[in-house]
């Protein structure tokens, strides 16, 4: 059975003395969460080696933003998977929307930062999903279909008992645009399929496929009863740790 997840994503918000705060309020509210529903958070580097030490010892995970394409070397201002892997977090986003779309993340960079991930022991969230334009073209299944095998066809089976997907609809982000909890359903019911192409109806069962979209307490327990949705990779609501349990406890 494939894990629920709810992971927040904290972006490029809280100095470290402020992150450390919230961490501490997560877990101490994490009891509340059902037993059957991981969380995570995910931080700035900055705050990776605090917060690691804030969730030591309790169910809440630690992840990065982000990782290096490259081993080592020099690449000034770059965080390789092995240092993330240092700091005791678990687990790294990768190809998220903002970084596709603001630093020409590209699915080839994509292929091998998630090798350096899975090679340093990092679980990888890896985001895919389609602009306004393109789903306004009706080219959304096609984009996201690219994203996800573009990167997935270099892993293995075996690999992917490490990968989670994480869907976001970019074009209901900031546009004013609302995605439906159907709409959102899905496209998740399709990356499943194109898993199950890819590999087989084992992995694609097994699977977890978070939502990234605009999910708020007021929502989630809609959008987190459709079947191919395992839970959500939560962004804004993710800066308030009562928010981020609501939404955790809408299961």
């Amino acid at each position: 059975m494939r894990k629920k997840i709810v992971a927040g994503n904290w972006k490029m918000n809280t100095t470290v003395p402020e992150g450390v705060e919230l961490a501490k309020a997560v877990v101490a509210k994490s009891a509340d969460v059902p037993a059957d529903v991981k969380l995570i958070i995910a931080t700035p580097a900055t705050h990776l080696v605090p917060v690691a030490e804030v969730v030591k010892g309790s169910a809440v995970g630690l992840s990065a933003e982000n990782c290096a394409d490259k081993e080592k070397g020099a690449y000034t201002g770059e965080i390789s998977a092995a240092m993330v892997a240092s700091t005791g977090a678990e687990y790294t986003i990768l190809g998220h929307s903002e970084r596709r779309q603001y630093y020409g993340e590209t699915d080839a960079k994509l292929v091998e930062k998630t090798k350096l991930a899975l090679a340093n022991n990092l679980g990888v969230i890896l985001c895919v999903g389609e602009t306004l334009e393109e789903r306004e073209a009706g080219k959304h299944f096609d984009v996201v279909k690219a994203q996800t095998v573009n990167v997935l066809a270099n892993f293995t089976a075996q690999d992917m008992k490490n990968i989670i997907i994480a869907y976001e609809p970019v074009w209901a982000i900031g546009t004013g645009k609302t995605a439906t909890a159907e709409q959102a359903e899905e496209i998740h019911a399709y990356i499943r399929n194109v898993l199950a192409e890819q590999f087989d109806a084992q992995v694609a069962e097994d699977t977890t496929i978070l939502y990234g979209g605009s999910c708020k307490p007021s929502n989630a327990k809609e959008i987190f009863a459709k079947p191919d949705i395992d839970g959500g990779l939560i962004g804004g609501a993710a800066l308030k740790a009562d928010d981020f349990i609501a939404i955790a406890q809408s299961y």
